[in-house]
């Protein structure tokens, strides 16, 4: 098997860090980002991987000069180049030449990977998924309270009446980690030179009635989203570095 990077996305909410930066070379502690994910891959957790096709678009050539064939870092990287950015399924389309019909792990190259993706290849081997997700639980306090109402019926002279006020409730639920297993088929659903989502593509799987299965993690993933995310990031590396 080979694993896929999406390492092509502009960091639109990591400006000014990504001007002239790359997002998935931005450093946390020793080396950049995308060291970190390469190093999860190869390891035992992330799979073993020895192949890496990355996906480049935005200043590709700041991760080209870096990583050059991959020797360095112990595994043989392709690259799948685009002229532009296409979203994340997009991206992942300009890979395909490079997989042969074979199924394939896909990741997103701005989060930190801990989780064990063994497993979950082979749970997604053993159940014959056409997709499979990594999906980690999210819990948030809503930005604004919830007013209910009596609306149970039009001609009741109550109705309207305010009977509770929910103060910043909070919602629960899994999210999608950006971790795939893939059968090559996949490709099919996206078309090809165009700016399309993953999560467009898993609907469409999902209408076809392909099987889609999640793979829940509890811990082992660190988003790298905006600043804020970055910054506390940054500072764990740091600190981790500080005590070896």
């Amino acid at each position: 098997m080979k694993a896929v990077i999406l390492a092509g996305g502009l960091g639109t909410r990591l400006q000014p860090y990504t001007f002239f930066i790359p997002k998935p070379m931005l450093p946390l502690g020793n080396k950049p980002l995308l060291e970190h994910i390469i190093e999860w891959l190869k390891s035992k957790r992330g799979g073993k991987f020895e192949q890496i096709v990355l996906c480049v678009s935005y200043l590709h050539r700041a991760i080209e000069e870096y990583f050059e064939n991959g020797t360095r870092f112990g595994v043989e990287i392709e690259y799948a180049r685009s002229d532009r950015p296409l979203a994340t399924a997009g991206q992942l389309k300009t890979a395909e030449r490079h997989l042969q019909d074979e199924r394939f792990v896909c990741v997103y190259g701005d989060s930190i990977y801990e989780f064990n993706l063994d497993k979950m290849i082979i749970e997604h081997r053993d159940s014959r998924a056409f997709l499979s997700m990594a999906l980690s639980s999210y819990k948030t306090n809503l930005k604004y309270g919830f007013i209910d109402l009596d609306d149970n019926s039009s001609t009741n002279p109550l109705n309207g009446r305010v009977i509770k006020w929910r103060e910043k409730p909070e919602i629960t639920g899994l999210i999608n980690i950006g971790c795939y297993v893939m059968e090559p088929e996949f490709f099919q659903l996206i078309p090809k030179s165009s700016t399309f989502g993953m999560d467009d593509a898993v609907r469409k799987a999902l209408d076809a009635k392909k099987l889609v299965k999640g793979f829940k993690t509890k811990s082992g993933f660190i988003d790298i989203g905006d600043k804020r995310s970055y910054l506390q990031a940054y500072k764990r590396y740091v600190e981790k570095l500080g005590r070896i």
